[in-house]
């Protein structure tokens, strides 16, 4: 790469890293991985940046390929995630949790517990905005196939939550 694309794709880097982050954390539920899936997805960038054309079509190749390294992750023995019987109780103490808090925490532990197809949807529909052939691009598979992910995923999600869902209603 020459010294004018180095200076575009940092740019780009600066622009966008935390955003990238946040979505693998969601897609994810741990920080580190999230960094290292993020750094991942930069990095396929990168190899390509010379060869992309269309610079205005770099997030949905970003997001296309960090949905593709959390998934493709997932499937790695080591990675596999055990579901808790139950989630842990609301913190006590003196010192009060802030409503939103504690829904992004009841949030997040449920999605934790959302296969990683099924979470990558939801996260990619209802937390970053995409309509169902945006995310149906992004996994590259069909809209019927995002509305079934998208169906089981909340299914999958409400039976993660359990008792905590009428918590998250009457806090939204």
């Amino acid at each position: 790469m020459d010294q004018r694309e180095e200076q575009e794709f940092a740019e780009y880097f600066a622009a966008r890293r935390e955003a990238v982050r946040r979505m693998a954390y969601m897609m994810c539920g741990d920080w580190h991985r999230a960094d290292d899936l993020a750094q991942q997805a930069f990095i396929a960038v990168h190899r390509r940046w010379r060869r992309i054309r269309d610079k205005e079509a770099l997030d949905a190749y970003v997001r296309r390929t960090l949905t593709r390294a959390v998934i493709d992750e997932s499937r790695k023995p080591w990675r596999r995630e055990r579901a808790v019987e139950r989630l842990p109780e609301r913190p006590s103490g003196d010192g009060e949790v802030d409503d939103s808090v504690t829904t992004r925490r009841t949030l997040l532990a449920g999605l934790r517990m959302v296969p990683p197809k099924q979470r990558a949807v939801l996260v990619l529909r209802y937390l970053e905005g995409l309509d169902v052939a945006g995310v149906a691009e992004v996994m590259r598979c069909s809209e019927g196939n995002v509305k079934s992910q998208t169906a089981r995923g909340l299914e999958a999600l409400r039976a993660a939550l359990g008792d905590s869902l009428g918590d998250l209603r009457s806090t939204s």
